[in-house]
């Protein structure tokens, strides 16, 4: 059988995991919907059953949703490259076009609030929109806030950059908080001013991951080009750059610089570096270094992917350029200025473990009372920061919290994958086994700085969820009145992630 180009693309990525099998055992627990679906097809095949065909690679490639939990990222290259090729082709559904673009979804949403929820708590009313939209009818849907956190920020002046000689941070939003959980956006902004950060929160779009997932590249591209520009002028003006959103920080650092260290523009840097320093990779690990953290002098996690002995070594030697070499999702765009942005992003709970390490960070009293049970996202796996907000939450004084779930848990919604009416069932699937052990736990309430398993809790269980900026929001605020309630005038952050 011969295949098209996407169908082609789909069945070498494929191929290479029939090949290798590791993941046949490895992924066995993981809530995985891509790789169960391809060793079931390859045994199919392979024991004289229907051949796989263009609609099974089809099928089999929109499952993947990037969450990181397989150990190879050539193959997640792989299978995003194929399914770009498919929407390329054949294009998107119109309600996934509509769904992919949360900033538009947001923003419509947004200008009508008390509409949309008086149309979404209805049970006729609401179950005819989702069909309409392409959102199964059972899926729960947030409130959308009666006052847009776009105003918030320019009535406090932090839409524009102020002059200070202390710690910037240029905040990026995410979508999901801008347009749906606002709170979560103005306890981060207050975490970061507590503990003497100057926040910009500059123009932005989504970041693109929606987009990315879908495999629509136009649309991926035209959001990455709008947005890093900017920050890579907040990191030339000395800002770290911070979100309190893991799938934004995972697509930043882990997605946007996938390869540029093995890009044409970063070896010829460091060939001529080591005709300049006589070859002393030490040296040239300096100054790469001193390049990639400057200004502000602070750098995140993946940083050290860029300035790795082994990286310097294999771009001195000559099968460099013979090698693939940056053939990232984004190879294309300047290497040098990728590898900048991704080296000064960093998630919210990364930074404020960074200020704790510098002696810089005041961890408030957290309320003894609350057994809280927190659960660390997918998109935290690939950034090589491990955990950094339960790092915080013990250390600060009283808390009671404990993690939950296993090592390849998820909660099941996949981005906007869970929205989608055909994936709803797999996506409460995937999910049921970490709700059972968040049941076991019996928390008072849940905790993880992922918003996307916020909608999925709600969908599927009755606790309280709060992002843990809101937590550390609250304790900063009853410190204040000397652990009472919120100073008068200031309206207490919500916690609780209800949705409709």
């Amino acid at each position: 059988m011969t295949f098209d180009r996407p169908e082609a693309l789909a069945r070498a990525a494929m191929t290479i995991c029939i090949n290798c099998e590791q993941c046949r055992e490895l992924m066995e627990d993981a809530p995985c919907q891509y790789f169960p679906r391809l060793f079931h097809l390859a045994d199919r095949a392979k024991s004289g059953g229907k051949p796989i065909s263009g609609k099974d690679l089809l099928d089999l490639v929109d499952l993947c949703n990037a969450c990181g939990q397989c150990p190879c990222r050539p193959v997640q290259s792989d299978i995003r490259r194929a399914k770009d090729a498919f929407v390329e082709r054949d294009g998107l559904p119109l309600a996934t076009r509509l769904i992919e673009n949360v900033q538009l979804v947001g923003r419509l949403c947004g200008t009508f609030p008390a509409l949309v929820d008086v149309v979404m708590k209805s049970p006729r009313l609401g179950r005819l929109a989702r069909r309409l939209v392409g959102i199964h009818p059972d899926r729960k849907m947030p409130s959308f806030p009666r006052d847009r956190l776009a105003r918030w920020v320019a009535r406090r002046g932090l839409d524009r950059p102020k002059q200070t000689d202390g710690r910037k941070v240029a905040y990026f939003v995410g979508c999901t908080a801008r347009y749906m959980f606002p709170d979560v956006a103005k306890a981060t902004i207050e975490v970061l001013e507590r503990n003497g950060a100057s926040v910009f929160v500059p123009e932005q779009k989504c970041c693109g991951m929606p987009t990315f997932l879908e495999g629509d590249k136009p649309f991926t591209l035209d959001l990455v080009a709008a947005n890093l520009p900017v920050l890579q002028r907040c990191v030339e003006d000395g800002y770290d750059i911070v979100t309190a959103c893991p799938t934004c920080s995972f697509m930043f650092k882990s997605v946007l610089a996938r390869d540029a260290q093995f890009s044409p523009a970063y070896r010829d840097r460091i060939r001529a570096l080591a005709a300049e320093l006589g070859g002393d990779t030490q040296a040239i690990a300096r100054v790469l270094a001193a390049e990639v953290s400057g200004p502000s002098g602070r750098t995140g996690s993946v940083a050290a992917e860029f300035l790795a002995s082994w990286v310097i070594n294999y771009n001195l030697g000559l099968h460099a350029e013979a090698d693939r070499g940056d053939v990232g999702y984004f190879a294309h765009w300047d290497a040098n200025q990728r590898i900048k942005v991704a080296a000064h992003v960093f998630e919210l709970g990364e930074y404020l473990r960074t200020l704790d390490g510098e002696g810089a960070l005041h961890l408030p009293v957290m309320d003894p009372t609350e057994k809280l049970s927190y659960f660390p996202p997918c998109h935290l796996r690939e950034q090589n920061m491990g955990r950094p907000w339960l790092h915080l939450l013990e250390k600060a004084p009283h808390s009671d919290v404990a993690p939950v779930g296993q090592p390849m848990d998820c909660c099941g919604l996949g981005g906007i994958m869970g929205f989608k009416a055909d994936f709803h069932a797999a996506s409460l699937a995937m999910g049921r086994g970490l709700i059972d052990r968040i049941a076991a736990a019996e928390p008072d309430r849940i905790v993880t700085e992922c918003l996307a398993c916020r909608l999925q809790f709600t969908q599927m269980q009755d606790k309280p969820v709060s992002h843990p900026a809101e937590l550390l929001a609250e304790a900063y605020r009853a410190e204040d009145a000397g652990f009472g309630s919120a100073e008068a005038g200031d309206a207490p952050l919500s916690t609780r992630g209800g949705g409709v």
